[in-house]
């Protein structure tokens, strides 16, 4: 039995995909649930042109990432902590403060897509963070923590 999966099911597939599963497993539990549908003539159509159309959204939002990659790729970040006289930092820096430096800057990046390669910011100096942008689009961005 054919079905379009509406959502991602483990073992099974990822949302807007057609496969093949025994008939009591689709008819008794996908299909009853709302996991998926029955991949008839008319379903298969719509699925085509539903594919169609979010390849053709994604490729608009993967554009507009490559766009920021290039704005971003040479910026430098400054982030101001507070730190004692031998370079300490009071606590630490981490993505939050990165995201509202890039955000400052005209950029809108959330705070979950970066990520820094050092375990803990604890000293002032030069630094790199990885900022994912879109799910193939990511970029090294170098900042630097300045005493306040």
């Amino acid at each position: 039995m054919e079905i379009i999966l509406k959502q991602d099911i483990p073992q099974l597939g990822h949302k807007n995909e057609i496969v093949n599963v025994k008939a009591g497993y689709g008819r008794n539990y996908l299909i009853p649930k709302g996991m998926a549908i029955l991949a008839t003539a008319s379903a298969k159509k719509v699925y085509a042109e539903n594919k169609k159309q979010q390849a053709h959204k994604e490729e608009k939002i993967k554009n507009e990432a490559l766009d920021i990659a290039k704005k971003l790729e040479n910026k430098e970040l400054k982030i101001g902590a507070k730190t004692s006289s031998t370079g300490k930092i009071f606590g630490s820096v981490n993505a939050i403060q990165i995201a509202e430096a890039i955000n400052a800057k005209g950029f809108n990046v959330d705070r979950k897509n970066i990520t820094i390669k050092e375990d803990s910011i604890k000293e002032v100096g030069k630094y790199t963070a990885t900022v994912k942008l879109h799910r193939e689009v990511e970029i090294e961005m170098s900042f630097e923590v300045v005493s306040e």
